[in-house]
């Protein structure tokens, strides 16, 4: 049994990347909810801080990409933020409502602003969801905020550092301690490799997980998962499902 209930799942944990971007409109309640009939029990998502400091559910700083409206989430009140609709249907959810609406779901979450991480976490210590999350981000600021404030149960990713210290010991003698708990890492960043075996030996012989994202081929879903990594984020729920399937894994 892991120390860290995140992570705590019978084989490779299928995590629905945005709710399945691909498959559904993203980061809203009807995606999350799909995948979760699925039989998904991880999603992954994104918070941000409206003007008037509520925690909502949205990737983009701007809401061009997905409301055809130039603002930022940050200049809105919550009650400006109600008003619109995500591919002119869906609501930006509270982020307190997705911990409320499933509350035996699994999240990792990554606050898109460092002034969106003291929020969040006060956010999961009212909703008694600490345990059930994983918070990352690419900017280790954050994630020491989050650290600090969440405590020993709370589940981290590492930051880019952190990572690099996995990629060095791999090729040599060198090691550090790290302070996160889960690899969530792309498998390649500019062409160039950042999981290889060496790099999945390494992290578990310093007993972190390895979570890779965002993955939709399955060729390269198979590939992953015959490397040994721990988890694979994905647009494409559907088809990590049918991989996991097809692997005997699906749990």
């Amino acid at each position: 049994m892991s120390r860290w209930a995140y992570l705590e799942h019978e084989g490779p944990i299928p995590i629905a990347h945005r709710g399945g971007a691909a498959e559904g409109s993203e980061n809203t309640m009807a995606a999350f909810a799909t995948t979760i009939a699925m039989g998904y029990r991880y999603l992954e998502t994104d918070v941000q801080l409206t003007r008037d400091g509520v925690l909502v559910v949205f990737h983009d700083q701007n809401l061009q990409r997905l409301c055809g409206q130039a603002d930022d989430i940050a200049n809105l009140t919550w009650r400006d933020v109600t008003t619109l609709r995500i591919n002119g249907t869906h609501l930006i959810p509270r982020f307190e409502e997705v911990l409320e609406e499933w509350p035996d779901i699994k999240i990792a979450v990554d606050p898109k602003h460092y002034e969106a991480t003291a929020p969040l976490i006060e956010v999961l210590q009212r909703a008694n969801a600490i345990k059930r999350v994983c918070v990352g981000s690419f900017v280790g600021r954050r994630l020491r905020m989050a650290r600090h404030l969440g405590g020993p149960e709370l589940c981290t990713s590492l930051s880019p550092w952190e990572i690099a210290c996995i990629q060095f010991a791999s090729y040599g003698p060198y090691w550090r301690s790290v302070s996160g708990v889960c690899a969530q890492v792309p498998s390649a960043v500019w062409g160039v490799p950042i999981v290889h075996r060496r790099f999945v030996h390494t992290a578990h012989k310093m007993g972190l997980a390895v979570h890779v994202w965002t993955i939709d081929d399955p060729v390269e879903m198979h590939r992953l998962l015959d490397m040994g990594v721990d988890g694979i984020m994905t647009d494409r729920p559907s088809v990590l499902r049918n991989v996991l399937i097809a692997r005997g894994c699906w749990a």
